[in-house]
């Protein structure tokens, strides 16, 4: 229930006892080590200059986020598929009603009263103008102007700043104060964790000693980005080979109907919708795409996705390269073919100084995401207006709709960012796991090695050359709250009739546990049973062998030998970003069978994948090698390699189908 503002004021009436603004014990909040770079410190501000106060408050009810989650996406749940509206969503995880009336009392002391404060539609932030005396009384600290000494931009800000100690729990953090413009790498204020979280960290391991890289977040889609598909040989047109006998050879969309009994021109319901994400200066290229549909699709040709510019966001041709256009021309041949007559959506991410991250593109589809918990981390993720040069619009927070399914072909190593990073990300998929959003990730191509063949020193922590060392598993893969997509391929010799087996042709499918996040309930049968009889054969010198961290991937897909339309010519490529959008797929078709009945999306599809694995194609053969190892095999059940196995649509069909 939103809490009002009004109400505050009866709570205040009735309050007794209350400390005072100057019995309070005051503790420090924040405090700035060092100026950013090329900022002064001017003048002092007049003391009847006024500020815009904005006081993030601390959400509420995220102990109970994953039993929601559970409640609308289990199978057994009799509120299966009753996913929640955004409204929902901000609410039930808004600010305690204790949280807005203590630090709407703690203002009153201090002479703001509740008719001068006003909470956000968000329901995180409380807003007041106050003067710089009423600040500075409030927060037992100076404001001063600052000066860029490039661009000559002025700043408000303080040093540092005090809270009552009994008000902390319930604040983030504060503007003005040290929060210079995003562009300058502000720090950020970041919640304690709790418990449960204090206790993944402990059993981190792989992170330990490594040097988290500023900017690697956003590095994603630039050409030399390892989680890219990998190139194979050009085609000579005349040899492309579209027959369901050579999918050994050749993946073209027929072999992918064939093997996961994929129908074709699937009938379209005009609420379903299917994203694909790309991250610029990845782009694809028209010509390219009519290239391939003219010779698989040819209901296509001429046809473009929705187009979707996030943070300025835009189709780049100044470089028509492999590296530039494999990625988004992969992603677009084969979604649009796969689910046509569908609606497919491109979310085109990014400008191209400085690219974007996951994050970012998450801001944009949800607005209370830009400043929950502290924000984005200006260290890694883009800032925009573009302080580099390129787009100058505001950083996109929300207004952008989210599709039913999003499927993303890219992925960091979980050792490249901090756990506090990836947690609240991870966060952010449950939400929209509960609104019904289905967010499917590619697991890695290296085998158990993470990004580009990378394993990690046990001794010093750092990155090696991948010979030896600890398994570097994958993030998002290793966030609960999405599903994985591992890789596959057709058998040498074999046809699309006869059981896959794991990638092993130029990549090997992502794959292992988890060394920041806790095992799910929906997994813990599955994994349960694989370390009972099939154990491997590995110390915690190699992997979190806890038995209690979250296993990966969940499910696989085709991805060696695939065939597309690249800068005018036929080539091969090979990689999970090609088995993550032909899996997403299968799940668009599915959401547009239920809603021509008058059923909801799928949303998160793991808890009922985990329930029922016997819809799925179990892939028994093939490994993911890696850091000088075997590393896991592909096995009966649920396995690190390939997770519950390929789809097979016509036993997802009516089991999704009998689903409330």
């Amino acid at each position: 229930m939103r809490f009002s503002l009004l109400a505050v004021c009866g709570l205040l009436a009735g309050a007794i006892a209350a400390p005072t603004a100057h019995s309070r014990r005051h503790v420090v909040h924040e405090r700035r080590s060092r100026l950013p770079a090329n900022w002064r410190r001017s003048t002092k501000l007049s003391s009847d200059a006024v500020l815009p106060l904005r006081i993030a408050l601390t959400q509420s009810n995220l102990d109970r986020a994953e039993e929601f989650l559970m409640d609308v996406s289990h199978p057994d749940s009799p509120n299966f598929g009753k996913h929640w509206t955004s409204k929902q969503v901000a609410e039930t995880f808004a600010p305690s009603d204790e949280t807005v009336a203590a630090v709407t009392q703690w203002l009153l002391e201090a002479g703001i009263v509740p008719d001068r404060v006003k909470q956000s539609q968000s329901l995180n932030w409380l807003h007041a103008e106050v003067t710089v005396e009423e600040a500075e009384a409030l927060l037992k600290t100076k404001y001063y102007r600052y000066t860029h000494s490039q661009t000559g931009q002025a700043h408000v800000a303080c040093d540092e700043y005090s809270i009552p100690e009994d008000i902390q729990r319930h604040v983030d953090f504060i503007t003005p104060t040290l929060h210079f413009d995003a562009k300058i790498q502000a720090p950020k204020k970041r919640r304690a964790l709790d418990e449960r979280e204090i206790d993944i960290v402990k059993r981190q391991t792989s992170a330990i000693g490594h040097d988290v890289q500023p900017g690697s977040a956003h590095a994603i889609g630039s050409p030399g980005d390892a989680s890219l598909p990998k190139k194979g040989a050009n085609i000579p047109f005349s040899t492309v080979l579209t027959e369901l006998e050579n999918c050994d050879v050749s993946i073209v969309p027929s072999c992918l109907r064939a093997l996961y009994l994929i129908p074709e021109d699937f009938p379209a319901h005009p609420n379903n919708s299917y994203g694909i994400v790309e991250y610029t200066p990845q782009a694809y290229l028209p010509d390219d795409l009519d290239m391939f549909f003219r010779n698989f699709s040819p209901a296509l040709v001429g046809k473009r996705p929705t187009f979707e510019s996030i943070d300025g966001g835009y189709l780049q041709t100044e470089v028509e390269d492999f590296g530039y256009n494999g990625e988004s021309d992969l992603d677009l041949e084969y979604a649009m073919s796969l689910v046509y007559p569908q609606t497919v959506t491109l979310y085109q991410t990014g400008d191209s100084v400085e690219g974007a991250s996951f994050n970012n593109f998450l801001d944009a589809l949800d607005s209370s995401y830009c400043t929950y918990e502290g924000g984005d981390d200006a260290t890694q993720d883009s800032v925009y207006p573009d302080p580099y040069g390129g787009y100058q619009g505001p950083e996109d927070c929300g207004g952008f709709t989210a599709s039913k399914v999003i499927s993303t072909s890219y992925a960091y190593n979980e050792a490249d960012l901090t756990p506090f990073y990836e947690i609240r990300q991870c966060n952010e998929y449950l939400k929209l796991g509960l609104q019904g959003i289905t967010f499917l990730y590619s697991s890695g191509d290296y085998g158990v090695a993470g990004n580009g063949g990378q394993c990690i020193d046990t001794t010093t922590g750092a990155y090696n050359n991948g010979t030896s060392g600890m398994f570097n598993p994958s993030f998002p893969g290793t966030c609960p709250y999405i599903t994985s997509v591992g890789a596959t391929q057709v058998k040498p010799g074999a046809t699309v009739t006869q059981p896959e087996e794991a990638a092993e042709s130029v990549i090997y499918s992502g794959g292992g546990f988890s060394n920041v996040f806790s095992m799910p309930s929906y997994q813990a049968s599955a994994v349960k049973s694989y370390f009972a009889s099939h154990a491997p054969p590995y110390g915690p010198d190699r992997y979190n062998t806890s038995q209690t961290s979250r296993g990966f991937p969940d499910v696989a897909a085709n991805g060696v030998n695939y065939v597309i339309a690249i800068d005018s010519a036929f080539s091969y490529v090979y990689g999970t970003s090609a088995s993550s959008p032909t899996f997403g797929s299968v799940i668009t078709l599915l959401n547009a069978a239920r809603m021509d009945v008058g059923k909801s999306s799928l949303g998160f599809l793991n808890p009922a994948l985990y329930a029922n694995p016997g819809i799925m194609n179990d892939i028994t053969a093939g490994g993911n090698q890696g850091c000088g190892t075997p590393g896991f095999t592909a096995v009966e059940g649920w396995d690190p390699v390939t997770g519950l196995g390929t789809p097979n649509f016509l036993k997802m069909l009516p089991y999704f189908l009998s689903l409330p």
